[in-house]
């Protein structure tokens, strides 16, 4: 047995059941030890395909996102990616085969690249002790949520290697939250008259925690974008807070007299700014991370420890809170975007996309996981098309690149296969990441791609355009991208007006042995509303 074959079967025995990546010389061997130790090696067409497939599956799945890549332009070119996932504190594993030669064409100094970013790094550094750092390295990546560069030198990976065995990871145990800090939350939430709770990616795994305390002290329920479906079908639910925020959230939140972030960042996204915080509102934070609290905007009150330990630990008992039988009413009427009237604004050959996403729900499958890409557009799905859970919606924007959904909602798509998947991308974004549509129909994904048209790169758009600057270098020609998608093997039509959405249900009532990809001609004639607020801030 190698160093390579070591690594890759100890990485198997430790859980990892998926690997993504583009496999070359110098991570073939251990990409084939991986396989053969159980774990399923999922072939993008470019590596930052690759890494974002990966981080979304950890995000989807709970589990340990892998990504194995070539050295040097290999892990350059998923750099992205990782600083996606990195910035996103999701626990991924990447497998980076180096060179150590200063005179190789593929050096890079691989550690710097990966501390540049945010990410973690380790390598292998003998034979002797190659399954201790992989087990080192996983630790991290679960236990601290961190994503973590295993560099993999090619020397060590061809020499011989004892066989190790290797016990899976026990479970990690947060510590447990001081009580002082739980006593002074329990007073802040009894003294609240109409307190709201927002919580974030690191509430996901506490919504019967977090409904159970919000039902006790009538607290409404908000989530960040990324939390997006956590609290789907609860009467109190008023959706996301921040940009994507409906008028009603936007009231209540601003209008709330305690604002606990549970998980959640409050950042400039979910609170608009810090608009959303009204000026007489205490503002508490709970998160695991003690460096987290108060890092956007100062809180009144930060505790550090697992949400869904925390909420369980509070006790306050019987007070109304916000809730009220004519706010339940308000918020069943006007509590999402599609309930909110709109001046239509389709044009003759370009239909609004507020009434195509409305459609689009009203089609598919409420079974659905949603990947959205970054741009003008991306508020649209966000907010319109409904997810069944936190698991149902996958947002790949902590880095704030275009180009990422497409291989955000193939790796998602492979964490639940039990759900329809669908893809909304904008031209910009959806062509810079065209190349994985062929990884799409080789894995034989029933995907519906939406992809947002406006031919330009919309946000830069509706940026510049008010202020009267050229707009050339971000306009192009209409693009048939439902073209494009025949060419990959998808099926695929072109929606102008409502009536040419009856190819979606011909494809949904039959087989769906290939991808449906809906190019969609939106009009643009101005900015969405969330990038309307988000200008304002800057």
């Amino acid at each position: 047995m190698t160093v390579a074959d070591a690594v890759g079967r100890a990485l198997a025995d430790l859980g990892a059941d998926h690997v993504f990546g583009v496999v070359g010389s110098g991570n073939f061997h251990v990409t084939n030890a991986l396989v053969a130790g159980g774990a399923r090696y999922v072939a993008a067409r470019h590596e930052g395909g690759a890494a974002t497939m990966a981080d979304a599956y950890a995000r989807t799945s709970g589990k340990l996102g892998v990504l194995s890549v070539h050295q040097g332009c290999g892990l350059t070119n998923a750099m992205t990616g990782i600083a996606e996932a990195a910035k996103s504190r999701t626990p991924l594993l990447v497998l980076a085969a180096e060179v150590t030669s200063p005179r190789s064409n593929f050096f890079v100094d691989q550690t710097a690249l990966a501390t540049a970013v945010g990410a973690a790094s380790e390598r292998v550094t003998s034979a002797s002790s190659a399954v201790d750092t992989v087990v080192r390295a996983v630790r991290r990546a679960t236990h601290e949520r961190r994503t973590v560069v295993l560099n993999l030198p090619l020397d060590r990976q061809a020499e011989p290697a004892p066989v190790v065995p290797v016990d899976p990871l026990p479970p990690h145990l947060p510590p447990a939250p001081d009580p002082a800090a739980v006593d002074a939350l329990a007073d802040a939430i009894a003294r609240a008259r109409r307190p709201v709770f927002v919580a974030g990616r690191g509430a996901r795994h506490a919504r019967a925690e977090l409904e159970d305390l919000a039902e006790r002290c009538g607290a409404l329920l908000a989530t960040s974008a990324v939390a997006n479906g956590l609290f789907t079908g609860n009467p109190w639910s008023v959706g996301i807070s921040g940009g994507f925020a409906t008028p009603l959230a936007v009231e209540l939140i601003t209008g709330a007299d305690l604002v606990v972030g549970w998980g959640c960042a409050l950042n400039a996204w979910t609170t608009r700014h810090g608009s959303l915080l009204g000026p007489g509102a205490a503002v508490v934070q709970v998160d695991l991370d003690a460096d987290a609290l108060g890092a956007h905007r100062p809180v009144d009150l930060g505790v550090v420890g697992d949400v869904r330990a925390v909420a369980a630990a509070v006790r306050v008992e019987g007070a109304p809170g916000y809730r009220s039988p004519e706010l339940a009413a308000r918020i069943a009427g006007a509590g999402r975007w599609r309930d909110v009237p709109h001046v239509e604004e389709s044009e003759v050959d370009r239909i609004d996309p507020r009434t195509l996403s409305t459609r689009l729900d009203d089609l598919l499958p409420a079974e659905r996981v949603v990947g959205v890409d970054s741009g003008n557009f991306m508020g649209y799905p966000s907010a319109y098309l409904s997810v069944p859970d936190e698991r149902g919606f996958c947002f790949t924007q902590a880095f704030q690149s275009i180009g990422l959904g497409l291989a955000t909602t193939i790796g998602a798509a492979l964490a639940r296969p039990d759900r329809l998947p669908v893809a909304a991308l904008g031209d910009g974004g959806g062509l810079m990441g065209i190349a994985e549509l062929e990884t799409v129909v080789r894995l034989g994904l029933p995907m519906v791609v939406v992809v947002y048209n406006d031919g330009g790169y919309g946000a830069e758009v509706h940026h510049f355009g008010p202020g009267g600057h050229p707009l050339d270098t971000v306009r192009f020609a209409d693009t048939d991208v439902a073209a494009i998608g025949r060419g990959f093997g998808c099926t695929a039509l072109t929606v102008r007006r409502p009536e040419d959405l009856a190819g979606l249900t011909r494809w949904l009532d039959g087989p769906r042995d290939t991808p449906l990809l809906i190019d969609a001609k939106v009009a643009a004639g101005r900015a969405s509303w969330w990038l309307e607020e988000a200008f304002r801030g800057h």
